[in-house]
This record gives structure tokens, sequence and C-alpha cells, in this order.
């Protein structure tokens, strides 16, 4: 093993580690099982990427003021390494809209702990950054590999159901916006358990999409839970979506569970998908972007010194 940049830091000399992890647009289902939140990750290609750079020092971490869970994210993975003795500067690039329930700050999160580990030439584990993730907030899954089943809430559930086939996912962006943290911390078991069937049903579905390459299955799936869903979170666009992807052939639609973005989801086809976006525009209001998106595996890429 290469010797750890970080052991023999002088005054003067620093080391740099960046990372990135995906957004999501919302999840592919969410719901409980047994009385465990459980969501089924969306993992797109918009990044955030997160730049650490490390000197000798007493534990200080600085970073931009407007992400504060990124910057306690470079504190955690300080102490689980057991490194008090640097001193951290945080760098943020974040392609993934706010507040839309595409789990932007899970993205910077999973991203700043990557790259903190990567500027000290260290590694913790996927189990480890889940856990470092929920003690900031509820957490979208996308430090795991593929898609996955992940408890948001306590991490009881964490598990790769396996990589997506080829899909896009059309992720229509509205105005409208949400505090996604404090959606979560609000308990809505009762609701839940209700719709615990149908989340059931969009689990095997997803599963077995997953299981045979078959898209049309995962579309399925999603779309049964993002109906079932508006009885928690109502989206008045999404019967408007639901039409439109039919119109234009899509598999599917997910929804962002805890937020207010809604995607359509496609073959690579790029003619379909071009034409949904173009008709998005036309026929829904408050809508303000379309992203044109490709559904793939989650997990923290990183780039060491």
């Amino acid at each position: 093993m290469s010797p750890n940049p970080g052991d023999c830091l002088a005054p003067g000399i620093v080391v740099q580690g960046s990372a990135s992890a995906p957004g999501t647009c919302g999840e592919l289902a969410q719901g409980v099982l047994d009385g465990v939140s459980a969501m089924i990750t969306c993992p797109i290609d918009l990044y955030s990427t997160a730049t650490v750079q490390l000197r000798k020092g007493a534990g200080q971490v600085e970073g931009p003021p407007d992400s504060p869970k990124a910057v306690r994210a470079v504190e955690l993975a300080l102490a689980r390494l057991g490194r008090d003795d640097v001193d951290a500067r945080l760098r943020i690039r974040c392609q993934v809209p706010r507040s839309k329930g595409m789990a932007s700050s899970s993205a910077d999160i999973a991203a700043a702990v990557g790259a903190t580990a990567a500027a000290l030439n260290s590694d913790i584990s996927i189990q480890d950054q889940a856990k470092l993730a929920l003690t900031i907030e509820p957490s979208d899954g996308v430090m795991l590999p593929g898609i996955a089943l992940f408890d948001h809430r306590r991490g009881q559930v964490a598990r790769s159901l396996g990589n997506p086939p080829d899909m896009r996912v059309l992720v229509l962006e509205f105005a409208s916006a949400l505090d996604t943290q404090a959606f979560n911390t609000v308990e809505r078991n009762a609701e839940l358990r209700q719709l615990e069937p149908s989340f059931r049903e969009a689990l095997e579905l997803i599963t077995e999409g997953l299981d045979m390459g078959d898209g049309e299955l995962i579309g399925r799936g999603a779309t049964l839970s993002a109906l079932s869903y508006q009885s928690v979170l109502p989206k008045p666009q999404l019967p408007a979506a639901v039409t439109l992807g039919q119109d234009a052939g899509a598999l599917g639609v997910n929804v962002a569970h805890s937020g207010t973005a809604v995607g359509l989801l496609f073959t690579g086809d790029t003619d379909r998908t071009a034409w949904a976006a173009s008709e998005a525009r036309a026929r829904l209001t408050d809508l303000i972007a379309v992203h044109d998106r490709q559904l793939i595996g989650g997990g923290v890429i990183t780039n060491r010194p």
C-alpha cells in the first residue's frame, strides 16, 4: 500500500483529495417494510463533487457557508479516521438542483466523506458512509452501489438490488420546493403502513426488472409507488405528467417522494425523450427545467492524491 500522505504532514504541506456522488430523480419507490422505512434509489448522472485540502492543524474545518451539512460530514469523517491533527478546507461543486427531492444534500455529504478519505489515502466502508450521513439527516442511499434498497432514516436496511438496464430519466423540475429534511423528520407510519402492500408490489416489480434487465417492469413498479404516494404528498402536476408519459411511450413515471421533482422513465430512445421534453414545456404548469439524464448505479467516485 502506498504511504498515507496525511501521516507525515509538515507545516505548510497540503494534501488534497476529491470525490463525486450522484444526485437522484427522487426515488423509484418509497414506503415501509414491516415498520422499517425504505426507499429504492434512483441515481442519475448529475453529481456533487467535493474537494478537501488538508494541512497540519488541530481539527478545524472550513467550507462554504451554504453547505453546513457537507462541512459536518468532513468533521465526522476525520473523527472516524482518528485524525484530529489536521485542518481541512472543503469546496463543493454541485450540479444537482436544490430543494426538489433530488438528493443534493445527500450527494454533498457522500462526496465530502469520500473526498476526506481520499485526501488521507484511506477508506471508509460503504456501511460507515451511510452511518455518517444518517447522523446528519435522513439520507438518500446514493453511496450504495447500483440501485439500492435503503432505510433513509436509520439505515437498518442497506443493500444493492442490482445495476439498472439502459434507461433514461426525463426529470421534470418544478418551481415549487420542499424542505426535504423537515418532511422526513415527521413520522407518517400510520399512512405508510396502509401503503405497504403497494410498496411491496412495487419492490417486487423493480427487483424483477433489475434482475431481468427489463425497464418496463421497473417503470410499472415506479408508477405504482408514485401514484400510491399521492395520498401522502400530493403532486398536482402528476396526472398531467402520467398522461404525457403515456403519449410519449414512456416506461412509467417516478417521483421525489419527499420533494417536488417528477421523472419520466424511458429506454435509450432519444427521439421519444426529446419529444416528451418539448411537450412538457408546452403542457405542464410551474415547470422551470427539464433534465434528460441517464439512470445509473450509485456509489462514490474518488480521486486520490
